[in-house]
């Protein structure tokens, strides 16, 4: 049976420097060659999904960890923080000094001075993930086509990534913003380097489902692939869960299979090993 495949982009398709191994490109291609489905399913915006990885050849997207669902161009599900929501965490994260930029499908949007301040939590989160380059490292290359000096009271947004000063600023956004989804990326616990706000009770596995609904497809033929926690989720609602060999822990302790590094052909050798190369008829 054709398979839908839901794939991690970021230490899942390409590594923490933005590389993209050939073997990933080619893994994908002939999974789809094959009759599979096969849908990028990501923390990124629409905005951040650059055209190499559209280039590969997929059927569709996964953005904001859950808050937009795209199928073959037709967008599925799009959920958005209204502009008073906007408003008010940009006018609460000034009052704190803390810098920010705003995720949505149209671009990223700095803060006023993220550009700088946000350099020494980049390159922490870059040398976390193993990349070569995280001592030289930009900001701008990280996120080449952010935009500097745009309104920052917008509608369209999917959800706001902040730098924490200490873990105190994520707890004070989760009550100061109750009805929102509040979380944090770049560490564990009070490690963490950034905290994010956005639309609530929505997550990878949430729209996994949306997508199934809206293909008429079932769990049972599912197949999901991540590095971090906040793929959880989605490898727990489909039916085969994959770690890449660079998983955190807690990845690596749920997962129905363990593959090599992104970096070590991971997402091939995953492939060759469900099956997902050849003809779907044939597994």
């Amino acid at each position: 049976m054709p398979r839908i495949i839901f794939l991690d982009v970021d230490g899942t398709v390409v590594d923490y420097s933005n590389q993209l191994p050939d073997s990933a490109v080619a893994a994908i291609q002939a999974a789809r060659r094959a009759g599979h489905l096969v849908y990028l399913t990501t923390g990124r915006s629409k905005a951040e999904m650059y055209e190499e990885l559209w280039e590969i050849g997929i059927d569709g997207m996964i953005g904001g960890n859950g808050s937009y669902v795209e199928h073959r161009g037709e967008v599925v599900m799009h959920q958005t923080l209204t502009l008073d929501e906007c408003r008010a965490i940009v006018d609460w994260l000034h009052a704190r000094g803390l810098e920010f930029y705003l995720e949505a499908n149209s671009g990223l949007y700095g803060s006023e001075h993220f550009k700088t301040a946000a350099l020494p939590a980049m390159r922490a989160y870059s040398a976390g993930k193993g990349a070569p380059n995280s001592d030289t490292i930009t900001v701008e290359e990280i996120f080449p086509e952010m935009i500097h000096g745009a309104d920052l009271y917008r509608d369209d947004i999917n959800k706001i990534s902040f730098l924490l000063g200490d873990y105190q600023d994520h707890l004070d956004s989760k009550e100061a913003f109750p009805q929102l989804k509040a979380g944090t990326w770049g560490g564990r616990g009070s490690h963490a380097l950034f905290g994010d706000l956005g639309v609530a009770n929505i997550d990878k596995a949430h729209a996994v489902d949306v997508l199934l609904a809206h293909l008429g497809a079932d769990r049972a033929d599912t197949v999901a692939m991540g590095d971090a926690t906040v793929d959880i989720p989605m490898l727990e609602c489909c039916a085969v869960g994959v770690a890449m060999g660079n998983s955190s822990d807690d990845m690596l302790a749920i997962a129905d299979y363990v593959t090599a590094d992104v970096n070590d052909d991971g997402l091939y050798q995953a492939f060759d090993h469900l099956g997902l190369l050849g003809d779907p008829g044939a597994k």
